[in-house]
């Protein structure tokens, strides 16, 4: 485990889900000051200050925040559950992309398809190294392979975050095929 791993778990809660827990707020476009920020999270009896919280985004092996140009507003480059724009604009994706899932939720993606469940987008990678990545954390893995360039062509938009997950709206069972 990272030297700040539980301090950045926490920093994505907050820019993801729940400002509250910081007692801050996020614009419309998730952004929230950094000196508000930190305050709310020391006040949490949490120790951080703007180093360790550039730190956290430099060496974010996943990506997770950005900075403005001026380092004063940071915010979550994707995954909320709550109603941000972080002003995605719609790109044309590769003709796949794959999603990694649980074994146990197949049959609830072969009827209803893949959804967003508790977040704005339904999170795709290009590579099929990270769908395994990701499958591994729900359960025993299973990869899906997405017709994403068909499925753009039926008039389905995507959107490419800054930190390279493909997001979409939903992706109906037609576009799916099990790999593993």
């Amino acid at each position: 485990m990272g030297k700040w791993d539980k301090l950045s778990v926490f920093i994505s809660l907050v820019l993801r889900h729940n400002p509250d827990a910081a007692h801050i707020t996020l614009d419309e476009h998730g952004w929230a000051n950094v000196e508000e920020l930190l305050s709310g999270i020391r006040a949490t009896n949490r120790k951080i200050d703007k180093k360790i919280l550039e730190e956290i985004v430099s060496t974010d092996n996943k990506q997770r925040y950005s900075f403005n140009e001026d380092k004063t507003l940071i915010r979550a480059n994707q995954g909320h559950s709550i109603p941000v724009d972080v002003e995605l604009e719609e790109q044309e994706p590769p003709e796949l992309l794959y999603h990694g899932t649980a074994s146990r939720f197949l049959h609830a993606i072969y009827a209803e398809g893949l959804k967003p469940m508790s977040r704005l987008y339904v999170h795709l990678s290009k590579e099929i190294d990270t769908a395994i990545t990701v499958g591994k954390r729900h359960g025993k893995p299973a990869i899906l392979q997405v017709s994403s360039g068909v499925m753009h062509r039926d008039g389905c938009k995507f959107y490419l975050s800054k930190n390279g997950v493909w997001l979409t709206k939903k992706v109906d069972a037609k576009y799916i095929k099990k790999l593993n």
